[in-house]
């Protein structure tokens, strides 16, 4: 029985005669270039309007959950870091804004290289070097120095699907050793003992995109659950340091009462799990032409997940993560 039951990752995102490598993988594509993918007149003038990249990295803790990710919609820039403390249960340093793409925002076309956000004197800033990925905010909320060790490729999953619009390729990893510090009302906290997870995503969506999401990770097991503009093409869990994929996700909540109990299963019942918030980030936007509506509890998962290939149950209890509801008019 292969250990990794999921094919190598293709070099790039298309392959010849501008066909997408659909699949999920484990690896990295190397080129996230979708200039090959053949496409009508129409949609080539507009696709750059479409294109839309982001690089998101989480930061769990016993006593706190940290968020932060840079965005290019292709026409717009924005970014936000968050710090949760699980202790008083409230969000107590937070930070969001948005801005113009190559003077506020460059993400580089690379599985988790190079982003920044500028915004008056206000950075975000990721940077690969060596074999970690060096991570600073730098806001009057929330100063944040954390160096997050790079994923093993065969950890890693690549997923490239054709999406709500044309396709969409998304990386993620399961838990990372990280090191640093973050600063705010909180006070110093030292990150030596929180595990990291990324998600690097590069794809052509939909004006309007909508989705429910699940992720949570440690050292023994790990999942990343979606719900919506790419299908169950991004459903994984990581068995062992192995990453899995399993069916479509199912996700029953209450949008009204998002900090009631969340129950998260997939069809092909491989995963049954209880989410339980301990709070939230809520933030909502109307910039006119733009607009977004997004909430991301933080809590703990309950549960268990079946090996796919074994058959073995793994208990899931008290696991730090978060799920999302959020729509994007982008």
């Amino acid at each position: 029985m292969d250990p990794y039951p999921l094919p190598y990752a293709p070099p790039c995102l298309v392959h010849e005669r501008g066909i997408p490598a659909f699949g999920m993988y484990r690896g990295m594509v190397r080129q996230l270039s979708w200039r090959a993918l053949k496409t009508p007149l129409l949609k080539q003038l507009t696709r750059q309007l479409h294109h839309k990249r982001w690089q998101y990295a989480a930061i769990s803790h016993f006593d706190f959950f940290i968020g932060v990710a840079v965005v290019d919609t292709g026409w717009c820039g924005s970014a936000f870091a968050y710090l949760f403390d699980r202790r008083r249960k409230t969000v107590t340093a937070a930070f969001s804004a948005n801005g113009l793409p190559m003077l506020s925002t460059r993400i580089e076309d690379r599985c988790f290289g190079d982003a920044t956000f500028r915004h008056g004197s206000d950075c975000i800033a990721f940077r690969q070097a060596d074999q970690r990925l060096e991570l600073t905010v730098n806001t009057a909320q929330l100063r944040l120095a954390a160096h997050i060790a790079l994923p093993r490729p065969d950890s890693v999953i690549a997923a490239i699907a054709p999406g709500n619009w044309l396709a969409h390729a998304t990386h993620k990893s399961t838990a990372l050793s990280v090191s640093g510090f973050a600063d705010c009302d909180s006070g110093h906290l030292d990150l030596a003992q929180s595990c990291a997870s990324l998600d690097a995503s590069n794809g052509l969506l939909a004006r309007e995109t909508d989705w429910r999401w699940a992720s949570a990770h440690d050292h023994q097991l790990g999942f990343n659950l979606q719900h919506g503009y790419m299908g169950d093409a991004e459903n994984a869990v990581w068995l062992d340091g192995v990453p899995h994929r399993v069916g479509a996700a199912r996700f029953r909540f209450d949008p009204a009462q998002p900090l009631a109990p969340w129950e998260i299963d997939t069809e092909d019942g491989l995963v049954a799990l209880t989410f339980t918030p301990e709070g939230l980030r809520r933030d909502n936007k109307n910039l006119l032409i733009a607009a977004s509506r997004y909430i991301q509890p933080v809590g703990t998962f309950s549960g268990r997940i079946i090996h796919p290939q074994t058959g073995m149950a793994y208990p899931v209890a008290a696991l730090t993560g978060v799920t999302e509801d959020h729509y994007s008019r982008w």
